[in-house]
């Protein structure tokens, strides 16, 4: 009941993840991501478990395919379980359990890997990738083009109803991290118009975090 997509940007080496769903709240369940390690969506029947526990598994030195395959190796129903990762080098790696939902498939591309399941068809995650391949712009800009690929693919066989977009960049906080839980409109319209307006202040946010002093006013009443 899930499509997604995790990427690395070659040029700047944030790791993202991109992700819808029929269920509530996909994001707070499904996306993982650490800044210069990687980014991990476990997702299916979730084990939301195993996306800290890739990361983790990467920060040690293992690749995006190693980081997976030891982790499923001790999960307890890998056959329900589908995770992707992409890892500091760019590459990365898709487990599918036979037990996934409905139609179910994954694509990999350069510096990114796209799976879903209960799916309208199976070229969506290929569609995904080719999107976020295409696109150019910031990160979150090529997330956002992968997921709206993945839909007009026909994304998933029902209704989304919730979104997010996570990016980290070089703080162990995430540089953008939004999410539409629920809605009965489209979850990835919503993140894609909070984008647009998140995006002109991201890099203000970290510099506030970092030096106050330096930073600029926020532009609302009262603050002079």
């Amino acid at each position: 009941m899930t499509f997604s997509i995790t990427a690395r940007c070659a040029t700047t080496g944030q790791f993202g993840v991109a992700i819808s769903s029929s269920s509530p709240a996909v994001a707070a369940r499904c996306a993982f991501a650490r800044a210069g390690v990687g980014a991990v969506a476990s997702q299916n029947v979730t084990n939301p478990a195993l996306g800290p526990a890739v990361l983790d598994l990467m920060a040690g030195g293992l690749s995006a395919e190693e980081a997976v395959t030891k982790a499923i190796e001790g999960e307890a129903h890998p056959d329900y379980r589908q995770l992707l990762a992409v890892d500091a080098q760019g590459r990365s790696f898709i487990h599918s359990g036979a037990n996934a939902l409905g139609i179910w498939t994954a694509a990999s591309g350069k510096n990114c890997a796209s799976g879903g399941n209960l799916l309208a068809n199976d070229g969506v995650p290929a569609a995904i990738v080719a999107g976020f391949e295409a696109a150019t712009g910031a990160l979150g800009d090529r997330l956002i083009a992968a997921m709206q690929a993945g839909l007009a693919a026909g994304g998933e066989a029902g209704p989304v109803h919730s979104a997010g977009l996570l990016i980290m960049d070089r703080q162990a906080w995430p540089y953008a991290e939004l999410r539409c839980d629920w809605t009965e409109d489209c979850p990835i319209t919503a993140i894609a118009t909070a984008w647009d307006v998140y995006k002109p202040q991201a890099d203000a946010y970290i510099t506030r975090a970092l030096d106050p002093t330096e930073a600029p006013s926020y532009g609302v009443p009262g603050d002079e």
